[in-house]
């Protein structure tokens, strides 16, 4: 593990999830349904356990039976300077696609730009990075 690593519950829409993500961040992804995991609290073909590595990592699962899909308010998804400014941004459009953006990508008085949004799944990404002299 790098450190870190959001663990999201989706409401039945785990693997289109990652497969969004992975197409916008790369990387390695894995699923597990509930059948392989010998779950029961949901469908057998629901995301038991998923994992996307790379630069960017997120793991997790469709809520089961008990569980609350993930809701976000009072906080971001950070990817200030994770990469170069050319793939933030494009970063910040795939995943404003068909979600909304808060604040579009924006110079700050301090010099950095910056940019929020919730995506199409509602997670709340702050994206930005500091220009290059």
């Amino acid at each position: 593990m790098s450190g870190l690593i959001p663990y999201l519950l989706f409401p039945g829409n785990a693997a289109e999830a990652f497969a969004h993500y992975q197409g916008i961040f790369g990387g390695e992804l894995q699923l597990f349904d509930y059948a392989e995991l010998g779950r029961h609290d949901g469908p057998a073909d629901a995301i038991g356990h998923g994992m996307l590595r790379g630069v960017v990592e997120l793991a997790g699962a469709d809520a089961g039976a008990d569980d609350d899909a993930v809701q976000m308010g009072g906080m971001f998804f950070s990817l200030l300077g994770t990469a170069d400014a050319d793939t933030l941004t494009r970063w910040f459009d795939a995943l404003a696609a068909e979600g909304r953006v808060i604040s579009p990508l924006t110079t700050r008085p301090w010099g950095d730009v910056d940019g929020s949004l919730v995506d199409r799944y509602g997670i709340r990404w702050l994206i930005g990075y500091h220009p290059e002299e």
